[in-house]
């Protein structure tokens, strides 16, 4: 078989070809890598993440699983029948005590008030006509006109219409509460769910629930203690009345607040033999939810601290370091002297101060006396 060589113009056809395919490359990659100057960086200046340096308690102290309880929470429910004609709230709102939330057809029970007024007005009426009778068979009787029958029967005539004012006053007093009763109001402060009855639905007076208010502030959390932690918690408890809390959200947030001990349960579990603590709390930020779980340290002498993310931290054949940022955004190198670590955290016995800042990305990039541009990254607990 023999092998021809392509035509001249057939390898001119390819070189052009190819020649075309990389300035289409070159022409893509300019148009798709953003050019330093157009970031605004500058060219050649590092750009870095940096976090400010903060002094927290790094106290230890065994952490319990508590559940955060409203001290209070109440279950509207009717203390009348009838029709719901209007709902006065917003469902999730914060409600306060004595704020109509619900209207339960006040005019039947407005005409059963006008009625029972009436009724007293009629019987205090007769009493006013059976005293003065009596009065007169009195003064009649001591002339000894009138017979001991007739005086008799005044007097009892008189007493019969005073307890007829009396069982009136009653009817009228319970007609004004039932009436009170059509006008739903919320017995605490709080905030109010989910309207669980609407306009124009028949309630039942003491069967049906219409909401439910829960308060938020304060809350407690209740968490156990094993005996022995128990005795060791009451000593230190009359020790050191000021005890502080350490208490981790969901999200990772540590809330340090003040320990005031709602109460301690009455006697020690026998199946599990912890006994259960019930601490009350201000939320005033309410972020402690009733329902939620959490971790809880008690901490019975707090330790301040200098803590920075682990991510700000370097190694070399000299031990640990890390760039702080100046203000004139210039890198400077801090040896650390360690401590422990907590959690994401770690501890800085020597080389830093609170309120400095240190890089958390881009350290690799850096050199002691290096400018930067950097951007100050603030964590989510702290939001």
């Amino acid at each position: 078989m023999l092998l021809t060589k392509p035509h001249k113009s057939v390898i001119l056809k390819r070189l052009a070809f190819v020649i075309f395919c990389i300035a289409i490359g070159w022409y893509l990659k300019g148009k798709m890598t953003p050019s330093m100057g157009m970031s605004g960086f500058g060219a050649g200046t590092p750009y870095v993440l940096m976090q400010e340096v903060t002094l927290e308690d790094t106290a230890k102290a065994d952490t319990h699983i508590g559940h955060v309880e409203a001290i209070n929470s109440v279950n509207i429910q009717p203390k009348v029948s009838g029709t719901l004609e209007a709902v006065h709230f917003e469902e999730g709102s914060f409600v306060k005590e004595g704020d109509v939330l619900f209207t339960i057809e006040p005019e039947i029970f407005e005409a059963t008030l006008n009625l029972r007024k009436a009724e007293l007005e009629r019987a205090k009426a007769s009493l006013t006509e059976a005293e003065r009778n009596y009065n007169r068979q009195i003064k009649l009787s001591k002339q000894n006109i009138a017979s001991k029958a007739t005086f008799d029967t005044a007097e009892s005539t008189y007493l019969q219409a005073k307890a007829n004012v009396a069982q009136a006053e009653s009817n009228l007093s319970l007609a004004q509460i039932n009436y009170d009763y059509t006008f739903v109001k919320a017995p605490i402060n709080g905030y109010i769910g989910k309207a669980l009855a609407t306009r124009g639905n028949s309630v039942v007076a003491s069967t049906n629930t219409l909401a439910r208010i829960v308060q938020l502030n304060p809350v407690r959390v209740a968490f156990t203690l094993t005996d022995k932690e128990f005795i060791a918690f009451k000593n230190s408890a009359q020790k050191q009345p000021d005890m502080k809390a350490r208490i981790t959200l969901p999200d990772g947030t540590v809330l340090v607040k003040d320990f005031n001990a709602g109460f301690v349960d009455n006697e020690v579990s026998t199946s599990t033999a912890t006994v259960s603590i019930y601490g009350d709390f201000e939320n005033d930020a309410e972020n402690l939810i009733p329902g939620s779980y959490v971790q809880i340290a008690l901490i019975l002498k707090p330790e301040m601290n200098i803590v920075i993310p682990q991510a700000s931290l370097a190694q070399d054949e000299n031990g640990f370091y890390t760039y702080v940022i100046t203000d004139d955004g210039v890198a400077e190198e801090r040896r650390l002297m360690m401590g422990d670590v907590v959690g994401d955290k770690q501890i800085v016995k020597m080389g830093l101060k609170a309120g400095e800042r240190v890089v958390i990305k881009g350290i690799q990039k850096l050199s002691s006396g290096t400018k930067v541009k950097a951007a100050l990254v603030i964590p989510a607990t702290e939001l």
